[in-house]
């Protein structure tokens, strides 16, 4: 044979390893594609195929005159992949400190630790490290709908810290790192020049981050977003419905180097951005209650104090203020001690209204015809026959030794005097009134975990109860109860819905929906409503009688101004120790909430304010907090700038005045 021939033996031989080579391959695809096959399709979705996810912007939070409350931040979650560090950029990373503001040898630290043991938690598997401004996850509908905005890779377990772990662990278990978080607050301007490092395997991804502009102005109205971007309290919470935007997102792949291969998207849908709720909040007038809340806890160190303001003919809250308060900003450096300052107390405490409660007693009996404004009751007795028994009034700052009018009653703020006016309507019509006036049910506030306050019905009262809750004692009420109680008053005869938003826009600023003042039920008739408020200017009133003062309250008044309003000063409840050694909660002589509420110009009421003032007696004169020296001389303060700011007129031409002024409003 030619030497130019490969012999027989060697053809048969490079057959054979053909053959087998073609076997093997053959093998080897019946194993893909037929014994492994599900096992490998899952591999391949997981590291192809995958859903991106694009945060959709939440939406602001405005005051009345457009102020940003509110506002979401665009912000850099940097982080590194230690994986893919080069030994060139080691002589980068303390520049890289210093625009992160993170001490160097930390920074090693980070960059230098390539693995870890997994930690155990319910986080799903995410799939390859996103570019900026994605968010990528497996291929899997129901987690996508369950996107929570955190960085993702190749992991299995992404423990407490953020950090990412690959699924293959070493003979160790050890994990290695596919990315640790640097920082989640690098502003945009400051990760352009972290980009122009060009520190391989540093890279970050644009998230939003709630900021309140204001820190803590209005914090119990606002509320806030904490880490994980769950609305926890007021109107982010509330109105969480218009602010959060709808998520969009893509189904696509990615290639062998994690790039996504635009050519086989297959679904694009885009973000939509959450709307912008804009409240009835004035940030001025706010900031003048947080100012004079400010100016009584320097003065009186109070266990806690609330001041609302409010447009009396239609509801809405011009200012609602709770001292101590807190940052929403640093929400979460709030300590367990503090976690009171985060409670709207407005709405989720009750007290004892005290004196300011007689407008009900008084408004039910006048608006029943039952007695006049000058009608007169003897209040200088301690007993009366009531219901065939024979009951004790309770006690007078004053003795009286002469009948009262209704008018007196009111100024003198006389125990005696309102109970009778209760017995005059009786049990049951009396706390028919009080439920009218709004006590004992919810007001409908929307936001600050509201109660509903305690007052009980007449099938449950005791001999002295009719004597009593009139008063203002045997009953609990929140602020903003007794608020929209002097609010039936001043509206005109109407039970107002108190209201904090006042419009949602969309993400282009086109108004979606507006709130109207919402009457909730006539209570009095407006010419009862009219007789209450001038009988309330008298409480203000500083002229000379027998009985000293006029009024309860004439540091209420504010000159040329006609002031309605009523004070309020009721012993809390603290607890005692008994002969026997038993603790009993007795009404306390050292002890008070102090509470001016009252609105003005009386004969067409603008502005209502209630100032209440819990537990300031050990800074008051004499030791006991009186609603007319702690609380009345704030109202006057606030009064005086309103009528600055709102260029209030002291006198009015009431011809044509409506009970209400948002007619076609009710519901």
């Amino acid at each position: 044979m030619s030497k130019g021939f490969a012999s027989s033996y060697r053809i048969v031989l490079l057959a054979a390893v053909i053959l087998v080579c073609f076997a093997g391959l053959g093998a080897r695809l019946v194993f893909l594609h037929v014994i492994d096959r599900d096992v490998l399709v899952r591999f391949i979705d997981k590291a192809r195929r995958q859903i991106i996810v694009e945060s959709a912007r939440r939406g602001d939070i405005l005051d009345s005159k457009g102020g940003i409350l509110a506002t979401s931040r665009t912000l850099i979650v940097l982080g590194v992949d230690p994986q893919s560090l080069r030994k060139e950029d080691e002589r980068k990373w303390p520049q890289l400190a210093a625009l992160i503001g993170m001490p160097l040898a930390d920074l090693t630290k980070t960059l230098l630790t390539k693995s870890r043991p997994a930690v155990p938690t319910n986080a799903s598997p995410a799939s390859s490290p996103a570019k900026p401004g994605d968010l990528v996850i497996n291929f899997n509908f129901a987690a996508a709908a369950k996107v929570t905005g955190a960085p993702a890779a190749a992991a299995t377990d992404t423990p407490a810290d953020d950090t990412v772990l690959d699924d293959n662990a070493d003979e160790n278990g050890q994990h290695p790192i596919r990315w640790a978080k640097l920082s989640e607050t690098v502003e945009e301007s400051t990760y352009a020049k972290i980009q122009a490092l060009d520190i391989k395997g540093v890279y970050g991804q644009r998230a939003y981050r709630r900021a309140y502009p204001h820190n803590s102005l209005a914090a119990h109205v606002i509320g806030y977003v904490n880490k994980q971007g769950e609305p926890a309290a007021g109107i982010e919470r509330y109105a969480d419905f218009y602010l959060h935007g709808r998520d969009g997102w893509r189904e696509g792949e990615r290639d062998g180097l994690r790039r996504e291969l635009a050519q086989f998207r297959t679904r694009d849908v885009p973000a939509s951005d959450g709307f912008t709720v804009r409240l009835s909040i004035d940030s001025a007038i706010q900031h003048m209650a947080e100012e004079e809340l400010d100016a009584i806890a320097k003065k009186y160190s109070p266990q806690k104090a609330t001041i609302i303001i409010s447009d009396p003919q239609t509801g809405f809250i011009l200012a609602l203020a709770n001292y101590p308060t807190f940052n929403l900003n640093e929400y979460n450096l709030v300590t367990a001690e503090e976690q009171g300052s985060m409670r709207n107390v407005a709405v989720s405490d009750m007290y004892e209204p005290g004196s300011v409660f007689k407008i009900v007693a008084a408004s039910g009996a006048l608006n029943e015809g039952l007695v006049t404004s000058a009608s007169r009751f003897d209040c200088s007795i301690d007993k009366i026959d009531y219901k065939g028994r024979t009951r004790g009034l309770p006690g007078e700052d004053h003795h009286f030794d002469e009948p009262l009018s209704v008018a007196e009653i009111i100024s003198h703020s006389s125990n005696r005097g309102a109970a009778q006016l209760a017995m005059r309507l009786g049990d049951e019509r009396f706390y028919g009134y009080a439920r009218a006036f709004g006590f004992g049910q919810l007001s409908g506030f929307p936001v600050g975990g509201e109660i509903v306050g305690s007052m009980a019905s007449p099938a449950k009262w005791d001999g002295l109860t009719i004597t009593r809750m009139p008063m203002g004692q045997s009953i609990a009420a929140t602020p903003m109860q007794m608020h929209m109680a002097m609010g039936v008053i001043a509206s005109g005869g109407y039970l107002l819905r108190p209201q904090i938003i006042s419009q949602i826009n969309d993400s282009s600023g086109e108004p979606v929906y507006r709130y109207l003042g919402v009457a909730k039920s006539r209570v009095i008739t407006a010419e009862t409503a009219r007789t209450m408020a001038r009988l309330l200017t008298g409480v203000v009133s500083d002229r000379k009688t027998r009985y000293g003062n006029e009024g309860t309250a004439p540091e209420a008044a504010i000159p040329n101004y006609e002031v309605a309003g009523k004070t309020g000063t009721s012993q809390k409840y603290m607890p005692e120790v008994m002969a026997n050694g038993t603790t009993r909660l007795l009404p306390s002589k050292k002890h008070h909430v102090a509470s001016f509420v009252g609105f003005f110009p009386a004969s067409h009421p603008q502005v209502a304010i209630s100032v209440i003032v819990d537990d300031a007696d050990a800074h008051s004169p004499g030791g006991v907090a009186y609603g007319a020296k702690v609380a009345a001389p704030s109202f006057k303060r606030l009064g005086e700038q309103l009528i600055q700011y709102l260029d209030l007129k002291p006198v009015y031409d009431t011809s044509g005045r409506t009970a209400l002024a948002m007619e076609g409003g009710r519901r």
